[in-house]
């Protein structure tokens, strides 16, 4: 058996076909894997989005029996995060010119990190929840 051994993060979005589209035009994401409904394409079961090796999974946030179980909620519909998911990119700036230009909203830099190595932005997609991009490779070796 083979391990790969990873943390992804699961989201859930309202237009889980428009957010995917988001996430690849914004943020460079690619399409791996989405099981959507045969009868009703707007609800995505399951999708798995790429970015240089590492993997989001997502779905609709479709009304049901799975979303009042869990209390799924977006950012959005609480009107706060409780959280966000970091990236490494190469080129913090370009990244965050990149998602702009795909409407991302940029809410806070490009700048240099305070206090420790890097440059880095954070945005939020259309569901609310905040991505943070940034060259700061917490695996790298520093010095």
């Amino acid at each position: 058996m083979t391990v790969h051994h990873a943390v992804i993060p699961c989201l859930r979005y309202r237009d889980a076909p428009a957010a995917i589209d988001f996430l690849c035009r914004a943020f460079g994401f690619v399409r791996h894997a989405v099981y959507a409904d045969e009868k009703d394409p707007r609800v995505v079961f399951h999708a798995e989005l790429v970015f240089h090796g590492q993997m989001v999974m997502l779905g609709s946030d479709a009304p049901g029996p799975m979303r009042e179980r869990f209390g799924w909620r977006t950012p959005a519909e609480l009107g706060g995060i409780t959280g966000c998911i970091y990236m490494v990119v190469d080129d913090a700036d370009d990244h965050a010119a990149t998602a702009r230009a795909a409407g991302a909203e940029i809410v806070d830099g490009p700048k240099d990190n305070e206090g420790y190595p890097g440059r880095g932005y954070m945005a939020r997609d259309p569901d609310g929840h905040l991505w943070s991009f940034g060259t700061y490779d917490p695996f790298a070796p520093q010095g």
